[in-house]
């Protein structure tokens, strides 16, 4: 996934900020959303959230 992509639309989080909280030690969707507040709008890429968790873990 391209760094610059948009994960949370409603929060404008992108892909880049994910792995950075990730390589920060973010390793769960709720520690993710503690960090970047993405998926805490609508939730609609919690699923997203989750599948980059593992990638970038």
């Amino acid at each position: 996934m391209d760094m610059n992509e948009t994960v949370c639309h409603c929060m404008g989080v992108t892909a880049g900020e994910i792995k950075e909280a990730v390589e920060a030690g973010a390793t769960t969707v709720e520690a993710v959303q503690e960090a970047t507040s993405a998926g805490t709008g609508c939730g609609g890429c919690v699923d997203t959230i989750a599948e980059l968790i593992e990638e970038y873990k």
